[in-house]
């Protein structure tokens, strides 16, 4: 992947951060835990969140187009899954928040697809996706609802869990027809995502949960359920 003289310097900067505060003892459990086939350096988050301020403070990037590809170069390119880690935390720094419109839309579809594993699309989901349909919502509605039926079941999670921070202002009719075309799927990820989506929807509207998990009594999963009322009760 071409890229900028301003892109390499921060790519390095963060390769060397991270790589001064692994700790190579932790590493394995790290791995394990995660069930990664990407070994990991051993730079647990608040260390690793520490290591990473001063490098991308000192390598600001001036164009959307270097800032896209430093992401994707630290992405691709990862030896270790902080290196990804680090990806997500590159597109959430503040200086890059005026980059967050529609049009980077497929960068993070490449990573929910290509990442396929929850400590990833959970974050690029909630705190990514999430916000562009905040602000996008003519944008982003009608590819939420596509990415529910589409067959990377990582997507159909992130459809579902995108709306996890909309507290009242929660598009409930997506939400419930990103649910509704996942109801009768038996994979765990996606079950426990209907659940957490209704249950941090709880917390908002307690008597609406209680009334949607009522009506589809005969078609929410046990797991669903029991995630969708654990806050709030039957």
């Amino acid at each position: 992947m071409d890229s900028s003289p301003a892109v390499d310097r921060l790519v390095d900067a963060v390769r060397a951060a991270l790589a001064a505060a692994a700790d190579p003892a932790k590493a394995p459990g790290m791995q394990a835990y995660m069930k990664s086939s990407m070994p990991y350096l051993g730079v647990p988050k608040p260390p690793r969140e520490q290591a990473l301020r001063p490098a991308l403070a000192a390598h600001r990037l001036e164009t959307v187009t270097d800032w896209q590809t430093a992401v994707l170069r630290l992405w691709r390119e990862a030896g270790f899954r902080e290196e990804r880690y680090a990806a997500i935390a590159l597109t959430g720094h503040r200086p890059y928040l005026a980059y967050w419109t529609p049009d980077v839309l497929p960068l993070y579809q490449e990573m929910i697809v290509t990442g396929a594993w929850w400590d990833y699309v959970d974050e690029v989901a909630s705190r990514r996706v999430g916000p562009l349909l905040a602000a996008s919502p003519e944008i982003l509605r009608p590819v939420m609802l596509r990415w529910s039926r589409d067959p990377d079941r990582w997507l159909r999670r992130t459809s579902i869990i995108c709306q996890l921070g909309a507290k009242k202002s929660t598009d409930l009719d997506l939400l419930y027809a990103c649910i509704e075309v996942n109801l009768d799927d038996p994979d765990f990820f996606l079950r426990k995502a209907i659940g957490w989506a209704l249950r941090q929807y709880a917390w908002t509207d307690p008597d609406e949960v209680r009334r949607y998990v009522a009506t589809r009594a005969d078609r929410l999963s046990p797991l669903s359920r029991r995630e969708a009322l654990r806050n709030v009760g039957p």
